[in-house]
């Protein structure tokens, strides 16, 4: 096992658009209660207090627990905290965050990266391409690149099929990225996506990744129509753009997910899609099915850039 440090829309990702009203609601609580604090005009105001105050201040399981959070009680489902242990990430470094979406993830990384002394950098859908990349870019920025006093300095990029690159070539000690790569496959620039993350990284520098995960013996549709991903897949992807695979780990599994759904994915929590375009449902559809399944059965990936990669040119 690598140890850091040591020697070794249109043309964009589909998005899942009825979630967007959801989405913002959920933005607007963290705005109003989230991090909230009563310091005076002009003073410089600490993180919101600590649901668990034995967590020493600075460390995952203290960003984990703030009043900042949202949707906090998905923790039961995704394993914030174990993640990013997994993926190695440290308050001191420069991450990347690829399409952070509402910012589940980012209401941890901001706050412990600020209290670190780390960067973090939010590499978004482009804004010029759909309403809804637009809607999502703006709210993003008001909840979270709006408040430094809580989530740090957040610099705004893109991760498009157009855009530049992630963040300044060869600056990040670690890029992440959750339930993402289906998007890209489906925009048709997964590959591009990959070889962005392989430049914005420093040599031995970590990339990330937890995907839905389709079961090996299933077709691998290359638009990953179902929202499920081969691991084998993602493998290759990371592979061809120069990753050496590190580990894999189940914190995100789910044995109860069949991963054939008829509507893919989104008709498991959080999203729960019943119909396809305002249709009926599915022949014998029950909610409570699904409910019950919970969230999908993910891989959760880490990758190296090699510690003798050559400087990017």
């Amino acid at each position: 096992m690598c140890v850091r440090g040591q020697a070794p829309c249109p043309g964009e990702s589909r998005v899942n658009s009825d979630r967007l009203p959801g989405l913002l609601v959920a933005l607007a609580l963290v705005a109003s209660c989230g991090g909230k604090t009563d310091a005076p005009s002009g003073e410089a105001a600490a993180p919101a207090a600590i649901e668990d105050p034995s967590a020493p201040r600075g460390s995952l399981a203290w960003a984990a627990g703030g009043e900042w959070r949202i949707e906090k009680a998905r923790d039961a489902h995704r394993h914030p905290v174990e993640t990013l242990s997994f993926f190695g990430v440290r308050g001191s470094d420069t991450v990347v965050e690829i399409s952070p979406g509402g910012g589940w993830y980012t209401a941890i990384l901001g706050p412990y990266l600020r209290e670190g002394g780390g960067r973090l950098y939010a590499a978004h859908l482009d804004p010029a391409t759909s309403d809804y990349a637009r809607a999502n870019v703006e709210a993003f920025k008001a909840v979270f690149v709006d408040r430094p006093d809580v989530f740090g300095t957040i610099d705004l990029t893109i991760g498009s099929r157009e855009s530049p690159g992630l963040a300044p070539d060869g600056s990040a000690d670690v890029v992440l990225t959750f339930r993402n790569v289906h998007n890209w496959m489906a925009g048709g620039y997964a590959d591009k996506i990959f070889a962005d993350a392989y430049r914005a990284l420093k040599p031995g520098g970590v990339l990330g990744i937890e995907e839905h995960r389709l079961p090996s013996a299933r077709d691998q549709n290359p638009a990953a129509g179902t929202g499920y991903v081969q691991e084998a897949y993602v493998i290759q992807l990371a592979a061809a753009a120069g990753f050496r695979f590190d580990g894999a780990s189940e914190i995100n599994a789910n044995k109860k997910d069949t991963t054939d759904h008829p509507l893919g994915v989104w008709m498991l929590p959080p999203t729960l899609r019943s119909s396809a375009d305002g249709g009926p449902p599915p022949p014998g559809y029950d909610a409570e099915t699904y409910r019950a399944i919970g969230e999908s059965d993910r891989m959760t990936l880490r990758f190296v850039k090699p510690a003798d990669s050559p400087p990017t040119p």
